[in-house]
């Protein structure tokens, strides 16, 4: 069976993650760099990743599998778990592909670049309710097409 993986440091959809996972009877492991909270159930695990930036990153890739689904809005942890096979979901409801990947990249690399030149990109775009209400059909989406296997 398949399950969840959430890059979980400062994600704002961890709650919802758990309840989809609980409806469905999921396993859900939460993984990030410090201490965070989390229902206490079964179906979760918690992972507490030290070390260099990227450990819980590094963390994720390791444990991923092919089907399972990952959460996380980390535009180069997404295209590393596409590459195993797994599904992955950003917070704001975007469902990342292999055919979508490397614009998503290019995209990430252009911003990277404009702010080291000294350019206002602007920064990340708020988390509003719309978000949320399209992260849920879209994690229920994949959770089915995973269970099908489509």
């Amino acid at each position: 069976m398949f399950k969840i993986i959430v890059d979980a440091d400062s994600c704002p959809v961890k709650q919802e993650v758990y309840r989809v996972a609980q409806r469905y009877n999921i396993n859900v492991t939460y993984v990030a760099n410090s201490e965070i909270t989390v229902p206490t159930d079964q179906l979760i695990e918690t992972v507490i990743v030290k070390g260099h930036m990227d450990a819980a990153d590094d963390w994720i890739v390791d444990h991923i599998a092919k089907d399972d689904i990952a959460i996380s809005v980390d535009i180069l942890l997404a295209s590393r778990c596409l590459k195993k096979g797994a599904r992955v979901l950003g917070h704001h409801g975007l469902v990342f592909t292999e055919h979508s990947i490397g614009d998503a990249v290019a995209t990430r690399d252009l911003m990277t670049h404009l702010r080291d030149i000294g350019i206002n990109t602007g920064g990340r775009a708020s988390f509003d309710k719309k978000d949320r209400s399209r992260f849920l059909q879209s994690l229920d989406r994949l959770v089915h097409e995973t269970r099908r296997g489509a």
